[in-house]
């Protein structure tokens, strides 16, 4: 793919533009962060053991291996990573079959971004599987390209899976605007050089240069995500 990437040095009214929309998953289109701990909470019970909803916090949108990782160390449990991955993708999966709702705003967003043609990838940090799922509920029509966190080498809170979704689209990261819902998924855009939109969910996230932070995505239209690049100018 060619990239469209303008020279360092050059600034021009394309290069100022709004080239590209990036989008988390979990908890910013699809309201299931509450669903992925019902998941820990029911698999950790039947292994004996109660979670902690302080813990909460600690494992909202991070990737499986870091969530999975630290609910072992910290109940105990004698059950590997790969083995207790596999249970929480079953009974994640189990939940969105039943209901699936999305955040309020996420379907006029995506329709609208696709009404004008705006290149637009999901970049989430779930695995493949259950990014198809939800897909059937999102339509894939609305995204160019989707990352999940099973196909990078390092998923969110680093920058790959935001810096593989800009050159996939052959689009500059600092003109791509990310929307996120977690300190973990913001991080990891910010780290790419990505304008950043946090709608948060289960935890605040204060407002900081490069990043805007609303209380719903009812709150974002395209005009909006124009005007961050705007901004930039």
């Amino acid at each position: 793919m060619t990239s469209t990437v303008p020279p360092p040095g050059t600034r021009t009214a394309e290069s100022s533009t709004l080239q590209a929309v990036l989008l988390d998953m979990d908890g910013t289109l699809v309201d299931t962060e509450g669903f992925w701990w019902d998941a820990e909470v029911e698999v950790f019970a039947q292994l004996g053991h109660r979670l902690d909803d302080a813990w909460r916090h600690v494992v909202v949108g991070g990737p499986m291996t870091r969530s999975a990782g630290f609910l072992i160390e910290a109940t105990g449990a004698t059950i590997t990573l790969s083995e207790l991955t596999v249970l929480l993708n079953d009974g994640f999966e189990n939940r969105i079959a039943r209901t699936l709702p999305l955040m309020p705003g996420a379907a006029r967003l995506l329709a609208e971004l696709a009404a004008h043609g705006i290149p637009t990838a999901l970049v989430s940090a779930s695995h493949r599987r259950i990014i198809d799922r939800v897909l059937l509920s999102l339509g894939a029509q609305n995204f160019t390209l989707t990352i999940a966190g099973d196909e990078v080498e390092r998923t969110k809170p680093f920058p790959d899976p935001y810096l593989i979704a800009a050159a996939g689209l052959g689009a500059d990261p600092a003109r791509c605007a990310v929307i996120e819902d977690t300190a973990t998924g913001v991080a990891a855009a910010e780290a790419a050089g990505c304008q950043v939109v946090a709608v948060p969910s289960v935890a605040p996230i204060a407002p900081a240069a490069g990043r805007t932070v609303v209380r719903s995505l009812e709150q974002v239209d395209l005009p909006f995500l124009r005007g961050l690049m705007t901004e930039k100018r």
